[in-house]
């Protein structure tokens, strides 16, 4: 009786019933009219029928996704700098961007706890004294791949909580078309951070 209202999902993998099997990843079913005017627009985009918009809520490749990760993790190193606490947690399947690596670097350096977790490559060194001293990095594979990418900073308490199909590597931000999402729903916020991210952390068995 409202009106037309849109229903969107979206995933950090595909939709194949076989990797489905094996692979776990994340959705969000959503409602929300500013995700759902973003994903209409970037289904409008592919079928060539509008120029690129203004996104109100998602980042997206190949234009801009890379731009918008350095944003937020400068963002956390200019907090941390200012001397309040800044994280930044993610898990995702590879890091293979130097861009993003020497951010990474130059946010641990200036105070930023990072933890990374990354089941397959990833060009980042943990741990180096003056470089990395900061930054952690896991890499734990059981029998179901944990294929979700998840991405959370704290920025100044807001605690900003991101899912994405991409991982952070030259190829996902220029030759594939990628989502990032935020998650803005507080029982799924809550779930991420009170249960998945706190077992993705604390996992060191396998």
């Amino acid at each position: 009786p409202g009106g037309l209202r849109r229903y969107v999902h979206l995933g950090t993998g595909n939709y194949n019933p076989a990797t489905a099997r094996i692979y776990t990843d994340l959705g969000l079913l959503s409602a929300n009219p500013a995700l759902a005017d973003d994903v209409s627009a970037l289904f409008n985009l592919l079928t060539g029928d509008a120029d690129e918009p203004r996104w109100q809520r998602i980042f997206c490749a190949p234009t801009g996704l890379q731009e918008a990760l350095l944003a937020l993790i400068r963002a956390e190193e200019e907090t941390a700098r200012s001397g309040r606490p800044a994280r930044i947690v993610a898990q995702l399947n590879g890091i293979a961007d130097a861009a993003v690596v020497q951010a990474l670097y130059r946010a641990g350096q200036a105070g930023v706890e990072i933890d990374l977790i990354c089941r397959g490559l990833c060009i980042l060194r943990p741990g180096i004294p003056g470089v990395s001293d900061h930054i952690r990095v896991r890499s734990i594979v059981g029998k179901f791949l944990e294929h979700e990418r998840i991405f959370f900073f704290e920025a100044g308490g807001e605690k900003k909580i991101f899912l994405s199909s991409a991982d952070w590597m030259e190829r996902n931000y220029r030759r594939r078309v990628e989502v990032v999402f935020p998650v803005e729903s507080p029982p799924a916020r809550e779930r991420i951070l009170e249960e998945i991210l706190p077992a993705l952390l604390g996992d060191n068995t396998k």
